[in-house]
């Protein structure tokens, strides 16, 4: 008889696992804090005769040096991952006894990492699990790019043939248990569903076994998205060997060391639910609420080893958070406040507040203002499958170094479920920018409809309006919807031409013109009101001009002809 426990960091989207028989067990990719691991063992009644690694981790601090250490254990580590403490190397197909009838069985699987191993748990020479770490995972794979970008290609066709070794080796019925994939960064690609796995369903269901290498490999780098930037920071710790944890309580700070702090550009961070922390916090202070991905986001947007302050609103919730980020290597806040913003404001001083919104707000707003500022801070890929048209573009993780990129005025800030919004709102607010929170969930299509219903009658505005507003830096486009033969008479110099016959026939917009702020234009301002109806109503930013082309020459503004020659129109 055998047992497989799931040690769940979800935080960090990893698993760890303790499994083995009667007396004895073994640890597979432990966390930083092993304690976790001990009270597993305990409960089970079994000591730790094994701490192994997959591989050399590059999204957390393991625990496998510490652990080895208290409990006797050999560490096992790939061989090929040229780590700098004592272990034992592990290369493919060495074997190690577990307990009773259960042995381990190293399996080389690159791809990951070019040392990446797995190990198959085998009861009574029968494969039961296979620990498979950053190679195959639940209906994917570990992404590759981890290592150095010459290697990339490389390691994704290493991940291919890893993957269909495994499929090739094991019988259909083992359990597939990996480290990654649970909303890890270290998955190639995000993949909702199941929570378990076997070696047969993933051969039905993952890329890896439906596609030939050359496709699985092309498909693979093109899902690739940005990495999270304290990756940089944790091979080298995992390669040197971590230090032990340390989750003693850190020093107290009052309102005066708080101020004192952000004043020297240290990092003052409220771990409160945003709800709370938009009704009132201390001004310049950031917003990671401790029961999101805390770790990941706050080790990925702060400069590294810059001293960080925590403030919470109860002892458990600052304990867990000091726990949650020496798993990626923050140790030690330089200082902690439990409490409310009434503990942390000097006498005189008043808390910042901002607005939270939801999505039907946000239409609503956009219908009465089509210029608004929309910054949307979700991914690259997130974007690629539908967005607000007209809105900023800037993931949350380059946000602080980009916040020169936003128009003036008011910032309306999205996510995809609101967590990232308040992340974002909170940088912006500490840069005294005036912000709105959306804290909803997105989907693209109902905010079409949202904005069709509230931008039904979009708004008009006169020639001079609209010039001023070509010129107002927020991107707006004129739209000339009037017939070929009427352009062909005259338009305003850099207009866009989208002949209104051709949109009711639900024609594309040209290339300049999408995802812009659109001042719509024709003849006298009949067809482009009806243009920026329907072009509202797909969910554009459209005003129309009053009086149209007419208005626009009235007023003095230039019209040309195609061959760029000056004219009038009648």
């Amino acid at each position: 008889m055998f047992f497989v426990d799931t040690i769940e960091t979800q935080g960090l989207g990893n698993r760890s696992y303790l499994a083995g028989g009667d007396r004895r067990a073994v640890a597979v990719d432990p966390p930083r804090d092993i304690d976790r691991v001990l009270a597993a063992a305990a409960r089970r009644g079994v000591r730790i005769a094994l701490v192994v690694e997959t591989h050399v981790h590059n999204d957390y601090v393991t625990g496998g040096l510490e652990l080895a250490r208290v409990t006797g254990a050999p560490y096992l580590v790939p061989a090929d991952a040229r780590v700098s403490f004592p272990h034992t190397p592990v290369r493919d197909t060495d074997r190690h006894p577990v307990d009773t009838a259960l042995e381990l069985r190293a399996m080389a699987t690159p791809g990951h990492t070019p040392h990446h191993t797995a190990y198959v748990l085998e009861d009574a020479g029968t494969p039961v699990a296979a620990f498979t770490g950053g190679s195959l995972l639940i209906g994917t794979v570990g992404r590759p790019d981890l290592v150095e970008p010459r290697l990339t290609e490389r390691l994704a066709r290493d991940q291919y043939a890893s993957a269909h070794r495994l499929a090739r080796e094991l019988p259909d019925a083992t359990a597939v248990l990996p480290t990654h994939g649970f909303g890890s960064f270290c998955s190639s690609t995000s993949v909702d569903g199941a929570d378990t796995t076997t070696i047969g369903t993933e051969k039905t269901a993952n890329d890896a076994f439906a596609k030939d290498a050359d496709t699985f490999v092309a498909d693979l780098l093109a899902a690739l998205d940005d990495i999270p930037a304290y990756y940089a920071h944790m091979g080298p710790l995992n390669t040197a060997g971590p230090t032990p944890i340390d989750l003693t309580p850190p020093a107290r700070a009052d309102a005066h060391e708080i101020a004192a702090r952000l004043a020297a550009g240290e990092w003052v961070v409220d771990l409160r639910s945003r709800v709370a922390f938009a009704e009132g916090h201390v001004a310049g202070a950031y917003n990671l609420e401790a029961d999101g991905a805390l770790a990941t986001y706050l080790a990925w947007l702060i400069p590294w080893g810059r001293p960080v302050t925590l403030l919470a609103d109860s002892a458990a919730r600052l304990a867990d958070a000091q726990r949650e980020l020496a798993r990626v290597g923050i140790d030690r806040p330089a200082a902690a406040s439990v409490g409310t913003p009434a503990d942390w404001l000097r006498p005189g001083e008043a808390p910042r507040s901002f607005r939270r919104a939801d999505f039907a707000e946000l239409a609503a707003a956009l219908a009465a203002d089509p210029g608004l500022v929309v910054l949307d801070v979700r991914r690259a890929a997130e974007r690629a499958a539908g967005h607000i048209e007209g809105s900023v573009h800037i993931p949350v993780h380059l946000l602080r170094r980009r916040t020169r990129d936003l128009p003036p005025g008011t910032v309306w800030v999205h996510c995809a479920g609101g967590m990232r919004a308040a992340i974002a709102a909170s940088l912006l607010d500490a840069e005294g920018r005036d912000v709105v929170a959306v804290d909803d969930a997105f989907d693209p299509d109902a905010f079409a409809a949202l904005r069709g219903a509230a931008g039904a009658d979009p708004g008009r505005v006169s020639a001079e309006q609209a010039h001023d507003r070509l010129r107002g830096g927020d991107g707006a486009v004129l739209l000339d919807v009037r017939e070929a033969a009427e352009w062909q008479a005259g338009h305003a110099p850099g207009a866009v031409h989208a002949p209104l016959s051709g949109l009711l026939a639900r024609a594309a917009l040209p290339e300049p013109a999408r995802d812009r702020p659109l001042v719509v234009i024709c003849r006298s301002g009949q067809r482009s009101q009806q243009a920026a109806r329907l072009l509202a109503e797909r969910g554009a930013h459209a005003v129309d001009v009053e009086g149209g082309m007419r208005a626009w020459a009235r007023a003095g503004f230039p019209v040309v002809d195609p061959h760029g020659n000056r004219g009038s129109i009648a």
